[in-house]
């Protein structure tokens, strides 16, 4: 049998380990896909994509700040979240409690309307902002921005109750269509922002988007609105 030459052999697999020494540092310094959190007093918060503050008048004592941001600094996926640990805001952003709310969180952030990002609970409630669960009678205000733009501003408000109504009545009687996809050849769709205000801390937020020919939404599946919403978004 030919003897194998260790010297050489030890050239031919230390260049292996070191590829695979660095294939593996690569795979542990992956960007991670961050979910928006908030650990605070041993508690993870998650935040509501669909829900911002009614207003200021419900945000109560501040009770801390953020001390570490994880995104854009954090790249093991092994790395243990700790008490104040948050996905996107910077460190020294100010945590409020809200009144009679024990369950929600706000943080200050200056992009979000109403000036505060709301935050729930793990395990103490379930995410019960989507549309299914507004309570269409209770609504008596609506907000309409027009986002995705520098400095998006509002565009109008509805309070008055026959419009308001027509407006809901146009969003609960959209038509789901899974499969539809928005003309975007051209030129981008236009987005905007509507807020379904009730007498609660936390008003519901959804995007609307016009393809220039369809308004559309997502409720839950991709819907088709009627045009006539038109006539509320371009005021």
């Amino acid at each position: 049998m030919k003897k194998v030459n260790l010297f050489k052999l030890s050239f031919i697999i230390l260049p292996l380990l070191l590829v695979a020494c660095r294939f593996t540092t690569s795979e542990s310094q992956s960007p991670i896909d961050w979910v928006d959190f908030v650990r605070w007093n041993g508690v993870e918060y998650y935040g509501i994509e669909s829900g911002v503050l009614t207003n200021e008048k419900f945000i109560d004592e501040k009770v801390g700040e953020v001390k570490f941001k994880v995104a854009d600094h954090v790249t093991n996926p092994s790395y243990k979240i700790k008490d104040g640990d948050a996905a996107f805001h910077e460190k020294g952003t100010e945590i409020y409690s809200i009144k009679g709310n024990p369950e929600l969180i706000a943080l200050k952030d200056k992009t979000a309307i109403n000036g505060y990002s709301i935050y729930y609970a793990k395990g103490t409630t379930d995410y019960k902002w989507y549309f299914k669960d507004v309570p269409i009678e209770k609504v008596d205000m609506i907000e309409i921005y027009q986002s995705y733009s520098p400095n998006a501003k509002k565009r109008s408000v509805i309070n008055d109750k026959e419009k308001i109504d027509s407006f809901l009545d146009i969003l609960k009687n959209s038509k789901e269509d899974s499969n539809f996809q928005p003309n975007n050849e051209n030129t981008d769709s236009t987005h905007y922002e509507i807020v379904l205000f009730i007498d609660e801390p936390i008003a519901y937020k959804y995007n609307i988007e016009f393809d220039g020919v369809n308004y559309y939404w997502y409720p839950w599946e991709t819907s088709i609105l009627s045009n006539e919403i038109g006539k509320f978004l371009s005021n």
